[in-house]
């Protein structure tokens, strides 16, 4: 960034937009956290503004305290006269581009809320598409208030008016980055629940009900001592006819090696099957182990979750509480295109 170069600040008015009004009607940015007060009053460090956010709200997690501080300092005394600032709004889907032309104010009674103010001048308002995908996924960000840097040049661009195009979207690397951002944490999400939620026997009971919903029939052994056999599923209603499965299943996050997986095949019959699931993952010599025998078969951590977000439509409240999914859809990177 060049030394003359004013900063850009993305900024969002709330997590359902609800300070869009204020922002426009009143020309201004503005940030909540309004049982703190007046910021003005507070010594001008980080550490003191840390301070003051543990004392007002102690129920905050010891490391969001930082991150909070941190916006409040940056919207007091890192941000100044003259910087541009970002605004994507979800009332008119336009990123709107402004300069500030004031210093912080602290107002109360407009909007109370919402009473850590800088006037603005609102200079120019783009269509979303006008930025690429990684520009727009800058501005998402989970903060109230954050430094706009990897494509701060677009925004430059789009606020003079220049019409450099932003790279098609066939040929955007964030395109993919983005989908693979929400998947990666969406699979997090559902292992540390079925980890939290679901330890020890309850998962045998929850990979029972995944099993039905692949179609097959299944018995849960009794809570307890089950000789290292937690389900049997089969296909026929009596469970006489074969393929028997006969499945164990571990809980824990860690990693599963040789000796479970051999204990498992011990306990299979002739024309038998066996299947080990597992919230973790397994050592490579347990997959080698596994490799050489044609009816055993492993299912780890992640690819448990690919099972469920493929079957989770026919899954039953009970679970669906407890793993609260959404369908959406998110953009895919396109291979094979040429300019």
């Amino acid at each position: 960034m060049k030394p003359t170069e004013p900063n850009l600040w993305g900024i969002h008015a709330g997590k359902s937009g609800d300070a869009d009004t204020l922002f426009f009607k009143k020309h201004c940015v503005a940030l909540g956290w309004h049982k703190i007060g007046d910021l003005s009053a507070i010594k001008p460090d980080r550490e003191a503004f840390k301070a003051k956010v543990a004392e007002i709200y102690p129920e905050k997690k010891p490391g969001a305290i930082p991150n909070n501080a941190g916006q409040l300092f940056r919207f007091v005394h890192e941000m100044k006269q003259g910087d541009i600032v970002v605004y994507a709004s979800k009332r008119d889907r336009q990123v709107h581009l402004g300069r500030v032309e004031g210093d912080y104010e602290y107002d109360p009674k407009t909007e109370p809320g919402y009473p850590h103010v800088r006037a603005v001048k609102w200079l120019k308002a783009v269509p979303r598409t006008h930025f690429s995908q990684g520009a727009l996924y800058e501005i998402g960000s989970a903060m109230s208030l954050f430094a706009v840097k990897n494509y701060a040049d677009e925004y430059r661009a789009a606020l003079e008016g220049k019409a450099a195009a932003p790279a098609p979207v066939a040929q955007d690397e964030s395109v993919a980055a983005v989908a693979e951002d929400i998947e990666e944490t969406t699979r997090d999400f559902v292992l540390k629940r079925l980890a939290q939620e679901l330890k020890g026997h309850p998962f045998a009971d929850f990979v029972a009900h995944l099993l039905n919903a692949m179609g097959y029939r299944t018995r849960v052994s009794p809570e307890g001592p089950d000789g290292g056999i937690d389900i049997v599923a089969h296909k026929d209603e009596l469970g006489f006819e074969p393929p028997i499965i006969k499945v164990q299943v571990k809980s824990n996050e860690g990693s599963i090696g040789d000796p479970v997986v051999s204990a498992l095949y011990g306990k299979v019959g002739v024309q038998e099957f066996g299947l080990l699931v597992t919230l973790g993952i397994f050592t490579s010599q347990a997959k080698n182990f596994a490799k050489s025998k044609s009816n055993l078969r492993l299912i780890d951590g992640d690819e448990l979750v690919g099972l469920i977000f493929h079957h989770y439509d026919q899954f039953d409240a009970r679970y669906k509480g407890i793993l609260p999914l959404r369908r959406v859809y998110v953009p895919e990177a396109i291979e094979g295109v040429e300019e």
